[in-house]
C-alpha cells in the first residue's frame, strides 16, 4: 500500500495555497429539483459531477455527504466512487462525510471502506462519531496513520440535539465535548505542520471561549452560509485557532447551480471572504 504524506501536512499545504474553504456535495432532493434535475441516479450523477467540474480545482477540500448517495443503493455508491476519484484527481482533498462510529471489528470494517488506500471509496479523511467512547475509534485512527489519511471527530456540533451529549459533564468535571478535543490534541502532539486528527466544531455553536481549540489539528466548521454564520464571524468564534479552521459551505455555493460559471464565481467570492476574515495569505 502506497503511503501518502500525512493528511494534516497535505491539508496545511492546500489551505495555504487555495484558502481553507470546504465545499460540500449534498445532492438532496430539493437541490436536485432546484437545478431542474430528477431525483434519480441520473440527476445525482449530473449534479455531483457538475459540482466537481466547477470547483474541485480551486478549493482545498470537498466533502460529499454519503447519505445522499446511499439512498440510491449500489448505483448511488458507484456515483460516489466516481465523484471521489474525480475530485482527488483535480487536486482537492476529499473528506467523506459518513459519521461512522461503532466498536471492534465493525469499526475496523468502516475504516477499511474509507481509509484503506486501495478501497474504492478511499478518501483523504473521514468524519466519525466518538459517542461509543473515543477508544472505539482506535481502528480508524490506526489505519488513518498507516495510510496517510485523517479523521474529523464530532466534538461540538451545531445541531440543537448536540448539547444533550456533547455539553454533558463527566464525573471529573470536564465536559464530553472538551474531552474529545483533549483526545485529539494528544493524537496530534508533536506533528508538523499540522496534525491529521481534527474536530467538527460548528461555527454556530455559540461561545467557545471555555474550550481549548488548540488541538494542533484542523477544525471542520459547518454553519457558514445558510445556517447563519458569516466569514467575518470566524475569528470571533474560533479565536487563536482560526488559522486551522476549515469552514464548510454547501447550500451557500450549491444554490448557484447548475451553471458552472455561477458556481465558480460563488466559490471564488466566498473563498476570498474567508481568506480575508481569517488572515490567510
Amino acid at each position: 500500500m502506497t503511503v501518502l504524506e500525512p493528511f494534516g501536512a497535505r491539508l496545511r499545504t492546500a489551505m495555504d495555497e487555495r484558502g481553507p474553504l470546504c465545499v460540500g456535495i449534498d445532492p438532496h432532493a430539493s437541490l436536485l429539483a432546484q437545478w431542474g434535475l430528477n431525483d434519480d441516479v441520473a440527476g445525482l450523477e449530473r449534479f455531483s459531477r457538475t459540482v466537481v467540474e466547477a470547483v474541485a480545482d480551486r478549493v482545498a477540500v470537498m466533502k460529499p455527504q454519503s447519505a445522499f448517495f446511499e439512498r440510491f443503493g449500489s448505483r448511488g455508491i458507484a456515483v460516489l466512487e466516481d465523484v471521489v476519484r474525480q475530485a482527488r484527481a483535480a487536486g482537492t482533498l476529499v473528506v467523506m462525510d459518513a459519521k461512522r462510529g461503532d466498536i471492534g471489528s465493525t469499526m475496523a470494517g468502516y475504516a477499511e471502506a474509507y481509509l484503506h488506500k486501495d478501497a474504492p471509496l478511499f478518501s483523504d479523511a473521514l468524519t466519525v462519531s466518538p459517542y461509543l467512547g473515543y477508544g472505539s475509534l482506535s481502528p480508524a485512527v490506526a489505519l488513518a496513520r498507516e495510510s496517510g489519511a485523517g479523521l474529523f471527530v464530532l466534538a461540538l456540533t451545531s445541531n440543537p440535539e448536540g448539547p444533550e451529549v456533547q455539553h454533558a459533564v463527566r464525573a471529573d468535571g470536564r465536559g464530553v465535548g472538551a474531552t474529545m478535543l483533549a483526545h485529539l490534541a494528544a493524537e496530534n502532539a508533536g506533528e508538523e505542520p499540522l496534525g491529521s486528527f481534527g474536530a467538527v466544531v460548528g461555527a454556530t455553536v455559540g461561545d467557545l471561549s471555555s474550550y481549548d481549540l488548540d488541538i494542533n489539528g484542523p477544525l471542520l466548521a459547518p454553519g457558514v452560509g445558510a445556517q447563519g454564520a458569516t466569514p467575518a464571524d470566524l475569528p470571533r468564534v474560533f479565536g487563536a485557532a482560526v488559522r486551522n479552521v476549515v469552514p464548510n459551505v454547501s447550500r451557500g455555493v450549491l444554490r448557484h447551480g447548475p451553471d458552472v460559471s455561477a458556481l465558480r464565481t460563488a466559490t471564488e467570492r466566498l473563498a476570498a471572504e474567508i481568506r480575508n476574515a481569517v488572515g490567510a495569505s
